[in-house]
């Protein structure tokens, strides 16, 4: 059984933030205090400053001379601006990790079983939780260090939980659409890289 993942306090208090304005706790130009947040989750105000930066950074909020943090008002095309960029480095990523995934795909398998689950119970929060640990896993399959860290520093966690449950997001069925980048993979398509590509651009929300 794998070891559960333990957050940061920083990255708890981010997913609290982050949830907040998912269910609309905190709407678009609204002011989020930090004083309160730290007051509410018994924390200091620093990890709340920290994770307010970090949020940011990401765009998801700004920070307004005299006014304080508001969220921002975001449309689907300003979710829609890191798809690209994601794809392009999943495409790397694919290329990279091809040899290692046409052996072994055991990394990927437990997510497209976890989305099997979810596209039956309609469960975004999971369908979120699986499809980002899918492309983690890719991604990590690379064995490239820095390709991850960027990965991992454009926010999908926090992207792919805006798209699908902010701006309702869906696809026919997030399990097979893996599923056919796992088969891919293991039929060592020479066009994998491409297919990952694709397959991300895919879920971009539409404008």
């Amino acid at each position: 059984m794998a070891a559960p993942v333990v957050h940061s306090l920083r990255e708890q208090i981010r997913e609290h933030i982050v949830e907040g304005i998912v269910s609309g706790r905190w709407k678009p130009g609204e002011r989020i205090v930090e004083r309160r947040i730290a007051t509410e989750l018994e924390v200091s105000q620093t990890p709340v400053r920290e994770a307010l930066r970090e949020l940011e950074s990401l765009r998801l909020i700004e920070s307004v001379p005299n006014k304080g943090v508001r969220v921002r008002n975001l449309t689907a095309s300003d979710l829609e601006e890191i798809y690209p960029v994601r794809a392009g480095l999943e495409q790397i990523a694919a290329e990279l990790a091809a040899p290692v995934l046409a052996e072994d795909t055991s990394a990927l398998e437990p997510e497209v079983r976890g989305l099997c689950e979810a596209d039956r119970k309609a469960d975004a929060e999971a369908q979120v939780r699986h499809t980002v640990a899918f492309h983690r896993e890719l991604v990590r399959a690379s064995g490239n260090s820095v390709l991850l860290h960027t990965w991992e520093s454009l926010g999908i966690e926090i992207w792919t939980t805006l798209s699908i449950r902010w701006l309702g997001t869906v696809q026919e069925s997030y399990a097979e659409e893996h599923q056919a980048v796992v088969d891919a993979f293991k039929r060592r398509d020479p066009r994998v890289g491409e297919l990952v590509k694709e397959h991300v651009l895919g879920c971009a929300p539409r404008a």
